[in-house]
């Protein structure tokens, strides 16, 4: 697919790539900008929710470059956020603002969510939506966030 020249670039970027093509059969489109910038503004949102400790462990399971993207513009003396759900999802609609069209942080949230739950192990999701207030829970697939 790709020939970085390392294994380990060429095995990050073909996991990102499957990360995005899962957000984007979520979203139902096939805008790969679209899909990156959701879930790079979903995944800044949820860092900032969770305490410094379960930030970290979060952050080690995703790919290498996943891994830079969720630490970029990372402030850990902020965190964590005490965000409601009409608040977290007010930082995706916000980062979310300057794209064409009206985002919907909700749907983008859900999204993103499910792509988690898919390819994180199961453990670490129940540390982290045991973190979360019940109305942000309620975003993630039922088998995750009950």
């Amino acid at each position: 697919m790709t020939n970085a020249g390392l294994d380990v670039f060429d095995t990050t970027l073909q996991k990102t790539n499957a990360w995005l093509d899962d957000v984007m059969a979520e979203l139902h489109t096939d805008d790969r900008k679209q899909a990156y910038r959701v879930l790079r503004d979903v995944l800044h949102a949820l860092r900032d929710r969770l305490t410094v400790a379960e930030a970290a462990h979060l952050g080690a399971q995703l790919p290498m470059l996943l891994r830079g993207l969720w630490y970029e513009s990372w402030s850990p003396s902020r965190m964590p956020t005490d965000d409601d759900l009409e608040t977290f999802l007010a930082r995706v609609r916000e980062k979310l603002s300057d794209r064409p069209g009206v985002p919907d942080p909700e749907r983008h949230a859900r999204a993103v969510f499910a792509v988690i739950s898919r390819r994180v192990d199961h453990g670490e999701l129940a540390d982290v939506t045991h973190l979360l207030p019940e109305d942000i829970r309620a975003l993630w697939p039922e088998e995750v966030g009950a």
